[in-house]
C-alpha cells in the first residue's frame, strides 16, 4: 500500500495547447497514487471547440462520488458555473464538446482504494460537436474573421440534466445571401436529428428569432458553398424551463436556474410578469446571492439581475442589483414587469429567490361616517362578489355596473377606532378571496379612513403567504406607513406610562389617608 502514495515530483495535470492530444491518471494503467489532485487546462485555437473522450474509466465508486472522482468543467476549472459533471465507479462519463475553446479536467484521489484509473483523448473540433451543458456559446468556424468555404459543421444540444426545452438566440449573424438559402445558411431542428422538425433556415445579414425547441435536443447545421463568405454567427443556449418564462397568475414565485445549487454561466434568463389592466406587480426578493461588483467601476458589470417596468428593456429600469444584498420591495408601476439575469463566463453563486403578488386595483374613499371601495369587475372578473368582503362575510361587494362596490357605515364591517399618530383613525380589513378547491389563498387590504379630513389609504397586509410579506407593506408610502407604525407604539407607552403615573398617585393618597387615620386614633 506505501508504493500508493504519490510519489515527489510525480507529473500530473498541466495545461495541453495542441490541436490533439492522450493524458490519463498517474501510473496507468497501473493503479493511482493515493491523496493526489491534478487538473489538466485543455487549450485550443479561439472559435473552436475541444472533443473529449474517454477510453477507459475505473475509479473507486461512491455513490455521490465523494471519495475519488473525475471532474469535466466548460472552461477554466474549479468555477462550479462552468462543471459538466463529477464521475467515479466505473461508468465511463459521456463523450463532452466545451462550449468554448477551453476545457478543464480535475482529478482527485483519496487515502484509501485505488483503482487503475482512465485514459482519455481530446481534438480541436473546428466546428461542431455535442453540446451538453446547461447554457453555452457556440460561433461560426473563424469567427469574427471570415468563415471559410465549403465548410459543414452541426452541433448537437442535449442531453444535460435539466432535460427542459432549449432556447437559442443569435447574438451576431452575417453570412452570404441568396432566395430560399441555398448557398451559406444555418438549419435548426427540433431534436437531435435531421428528420426532427424543421425550427428554420437563415442566411443573409438579417439576425434569426429567438428559437426555442419543443423537446430537449436542439440540432444546428452550418453550411458554406465554394464561394462569397461573411462573418458568421455568434449564438448562445441554455435550457429554456428554468430560464424562461411568463406569468400570469395573480401570484407566484421563482428562482434562478438551479437554486439553491450555483446557477450555470453564459446565460441570459428573463421572468416576465403579464397581469390584468390596472395591477401594479409587487416583487418580494427572499434570497439573493450573485457575483460581487467590479473592483474598478463600483458597478454590477459581471453577473447582474436587472427589473425593468412595462415588461421590455426598454422600459424605465426599476433596478440592477449583483452580490449578496437583502432587498426592499419594489412596486411596477404597470401591470407588466420584466426581470433579466445575466451572467457572464465566470464566478457562479447561489442566485435568488423571488415571489411576487399582484396588487388589485382599487378606489377608497370615506365621508365623516361611511367607506366607499370600488374595484372593477374586470380585475377579478374569474371571483364572485361574496368573495370579496369588508372585516366579515355579511359585508360583501354589490356588483353596481362594472365595478365591484362596497359602500358601510364606519359603526358595522369589523370597523374599530384606532389613534394613529395622535389622529382618530377608523381601520377595517378588506379580504380578496382567490381559493381554488382547497388551496387557500386570502388577500387582506388594510382599509384606514381619518374621518376629519375624508382621507383613505390602502395597505397590502397579507398577500399570498403572510410569512414572506412584511405586515406592513404601504403600497402607497412604505416609509410614511412605517412611520405611522412607530408612531402608534410611541403612543401606546405614552398611554401605559401614564396609566403607571396615576396609579402611584392613587397609592400615595391611600397610604396618606391610612397614616391620617392613625395618627388620629392614636
Amino acid at each position: 500500500s506505501h508504493s500508493l502514495l504519490c510519489p515527489p515530483g510525480i507529473k500530473c495535470g498541466g495545461v495541453l495547447s495542441a490541436p490533439s492530444g492522450n493524458f490519463s491518471s498517474p501510473n496507468f494503467p497501473g493503479l493511482y497514487p493515493y491523496e493526489t489532485e491534478c487538473t489538466w487546462l485543455i487549450v485550443v485555437a479561439e472559435g473552436s471547440s475541444v472533443l473529449l473522450s474517454f477510453s477507459h474509466f475505473e475509479l473507486e465508486y461512491h455513490d455521490t462520488c465523494a471519495y475519488d472522482y473525475l471532474q469535466v468543467y466548460n472552461g477554466a476549472a474549479r468555477d462550479r458555473g462552468n462543471l459538466l459533471g463529477t464521475f467515479c465507479g466505473h461508468s465511463p462519463p459521456p463523450p463532452f464538446s466545451s462550449a468554448w475553446h477551453v476545457m478543464a479536467v480535475v482529478f482527485r484521489s483519496d487515502r484509501h482504494v485505488a483503482k487503475h484509473g482512465f485514459a482519455a483523448a481530446y481534438r480541436k473540433d473546428a466546428c461542431g460537436g455535442q453540446l451538453t451543458g446547461l447554457s453555452g456559446e457556440i460561433t461560426s468556424p473563424r469567427y469574427p474573421e471570415s468563415y471559410p468555404n465549403d465548410a459543414e459543421c452541426r452541433w448537437s444540444i442535449g442531453g444535460a440534466g435539466g432535460g427542459g426545452p432549449l432556447t437559442l438566440v443569435f447574438a451576431d449573424f452575417q453570412m452570404e445571401g441568396g432566395q430560399g438559402c441555398g448557398f451559406d445558411y444555418v438549419a435548426l431542428f427540433d431534436g437531435p436529428t435531421v428528420t426532427a422538425p424543421s425550427l428554420g433556415r437563415y442566411c443573409g445579414s438579417a439576425r434569426p428569432p429567438r428559437t426555442v425547441s419543443s423537446t430537449p435536443h436542439l440540432l444546428i447545421i452550418f453550411k458554406s458553398d465554394f464561394n462569397i463568405g461573411g462573418r458568421g454567427f455568434k449564438a448562445h443556449f441554455y435550457s429554456a424551463g428554468e430560464c424562461q418564462e411568463v406569468f400570469t397568475t395573480i401570484k407566484g414565485n421563482f428562482s434562478s436556474p438551479q437554486y439553491p445549487n450555483f446557477y450555470p454561466n453564459n446565460l441570459k434568463c428573463q421572468w416576465s410578469i403579464q397581469l390584468p389592466p390596472g395591477y401594479r406587480v409587487k416583487v418580494f426578493f427572499q434570497d439573493m446571492e450573485l457575483e460581487g461588483r467590479s473592483s474598478l467601476t463600483g458597478g454590477c458589470d459581471y453577473d447582474h439581475l436587472s427589473a425593468f417596468d412595462g415588461g421590455t428593456e426598454s422600459g424605465s429600469l426599476l433596478g440592477r442589483w449583483c452580490g449578496r444584498e437583502s432587498l426592499a420591495p419594489i412596486t411596477s408601476r404597470s401591470n407588466r414587469l420584466l426581470l433579466l439575469l445575466h451572467t457572464d463566463r465566470n464566478t457562479a453563486k447561489r442566485g435568488f429567490s423571488i415571489s411576487y403578488v399582484g396588487v388589485v386595483p382599487m378606489n377608497v374613499s370615506c365621508t365623516r361616517t361611511d367607506f366607499h371601495i370600488q374595484i372593477p369587475v374586470q380585475s377579478l372578473a374569474q371571483l364572485e362578489r361574496n368573495r370579496i368582503y369588508l372585516g366579515t362575510p355579511s359585508c360583501a361587494a354589490q356588483v353596481v355596473g362594472r365595478n365591484f362596490k362596497i359602500h358601510t357605515r364606519f359603526d358595522t364591517c369589523g370597523t374599530e377606532s384606532q389613534r394613529r399618530n395622535n389622529t382618530s383613525v377608523i381601520v377595517s380589513t378588506l379580504y380578496i378571496d382567490f381559493s381554488v378547491g382547497d388551496q387557500e389563498d386570502i388577500h387582506q387590504y388594510e382599509v384606514q379612513c381619518e374621518p376629519k379630513r375624508k382621507e383613505a389609504s390602502v395597505t397590502l397586509i397579507a398577500g399570498p403567504d403572510p410569512s414572506r410579506l412584511s405586515q406592513a407593506e404601504n403600497l402607497v408610502d412604505a416609509q410614511k406607513w412605517e412611520g405611522e407604525a412607530v408612531d402608534a407604539r410611541e403612543i401606546k407607552s405614552q398611554d401605559t406610562s401614564d396609566i403607571v403615573f396615576i396609579s402611584i398617585c392613587i397609592l400615595a393618597g391611600l397610604l396618606m389617608v391610612i397614616a391620617v387615620v392613625g395618627l388620629v386614633l392614636l
